[in-house]
C-alpha cells in the first residue's frame, strides 16, 4: 500500500528549486571552501601546521554554528515574506535588526576567542600528544581566525537578503572573487606569518565579503541603515572595551595555563567566561540597551 516517491524532473517547481539551490549551495559553502584552501597551503608548512589550523577552526566555528546560522535561519523566511509582499521598508528594518544582532553577539565572541585563545586551547585540547607548544602555535592561528567571526556572520546575514529576493547569482559571483582574494592573501602572508598568515588571509577575505555584500545591498536600495546606529555603536564600543580590560586584568598568561592540570584550567576558565558574559551584558544594560529593543522586527 506504500507509494514510492517519484521526482518529476520536468515539473516547473522542481526545476526552479534546482536552479536556485545549486548556486546557493556554492555561495553558502564559500567559507568551508576557504578552509579547504587553507589546509592545502598548510600542507607545505612545517609538521603540525594542519593540526594547528584544524583545532583553531573548530573553536572559530563554535560561535558561527550557534549564533551565525541561527540568525540567518530566523531572518531568511521573514525577508522572503516581506520581499514577496513588496514591503521594502519592513524588509530593510528586518535586515537592520539582523545586522545589529550579529554585531551584538559577534564582536564579543571575536574578542573572546582572540583574548582567550591560549586558555581555551589548553583547557580543551592539551593532553596526550597535544603539548604546550601546540597550544602556543594553535593560539596564533585562532587569534587570526577570530577576526573572521564577525565577517562570516555578517556575510551569512547579508547573503540572506539576496536569497530572499531570489538573487542567487550576486552572492555566488562575490564568492568566486573572495576565493581568489583568499588565495592571493595567503600567498602574501604565508611567508612571514606561516600558518597564522593562512588564517589571517581567510579572516580578511570574510570581512571583504561582508563589505561587498553590504555595499551592494545599499546600492540596490534593499538596505537602508535605520536610525540609532550612532548610539548603538557607542554602547557596543563601551561594552566591548570594558570586556577587553576585564579579561586582560583577570586572565593569567598562557604560560601558566599550559603548566596547570586540566582540573585547574577548568576551574579558571568557566568563571572567566561567566564573568565576561555578566560584565558585557551588565555594561549594555547600564548603557540603556534592553532585550525589548531587539524584539520588534521579527513577527
Amino acid at each position: 500500500m506504500l507509494i514510492w516517491p517519484k521526482i518529476n524532473w520536468q515539473d516547473a517547481g522542481v526545476r526552479r528549486v534546482l536552479t536556485l539551490m545549486l548556486p546557493a549551495i556554492f555561495g553558502a559553502a564559500v567559507n568551508q571552501i576557504n578552509i579547504m584552501v587553507d589546509t592545502l597551503f598548510a600542507s607545505f608548512l612545517p609538521n603540525g601546521s594542519i593540526s594547528w589550523l584544524y583545532y583553531s577552526d573548530r573553536l572559530m566555528e563554535f560561535p558561527l554554528g550557534i549564533f551565525g546560522v541561527a540568525f540567518a535561519t530566523v531572518v531568511l523566511p521573514n525577508l522572503s515574506r516581506l520581499h514577496a509582499a513588496k514591503a521594502k521598508e519592513e524588509f530593510s528594518e528586518t535586515l537592520d535588526w539582523g545586522v545589529r544582532c550579529v554585531l551584538l553577539v559577534g564582536v564579543p565572541a571575536m574578542l573572546g576567542l582572540y583574548l582567550l585563545a591560549g586558555p581555551l586551547l589548553a583547557t580543551l585540547f592539551q593532553s596526550g600528544r597535544f603539548l604546550a607548544n601546540d597550544v602556543i602555535m594553535s593560539s596564533k592561528s585562532l587569534m587570526a581566525y577570530a577576526l573572521a567571526v564577525v565577517g562570516i556572520m555578517l556575510s551569512k546575514m547579508l547573503s540572506s537578503a539576496f536569497y530572499a529576493c531570489k538573487d542567487i547569482k550576486t552572492p555566488v559571483r562575490i564568492s568566486v572573487v573572495i576565493l581568489i582574494t583568499n588565495v592571493v592573501l595567503i600567498s602574501l602572508f604565508i611567508g612571514p606569518l606561516a600558518h597564522a598568515g593562512v588564517a589571517l588571509a581567510t579572516s580578511l577575505s570574510s570581512i571583504i565579503n561582508a563589505i561587498i555584500l553590504g555595499v551592494l545591498l545599499v546600492k540596490k536600495n534593499l538596505y537602508k541603515p535605520q536610525a540609532g546606529w550612532r548610539l548603538f555603536f557607542v554602547r557596543l564600543l563601551v561594552a566591548n572595551a570594558t570586556l577587553v580590560v576585564a579579561i586582560k586584568v583577570i586572565v593569567p598568561e598562557v604560560e601558566q595555563w599550559v603548566n596547570w592540570s586540566a582540573r585547574v584550567r577548568i576551574y579558571w576558565l568557566l568563571p572567566i567566561i561567566v564573568l565576561s558574559v555578566v560584565i558585557y551584558g551588565g555594561v549594555l544594560f547600564i548603557s540603556g540597551l534592553r532585550p525589548r529593543d531587539f524584539m520588534c522586527s521579527i513577527k
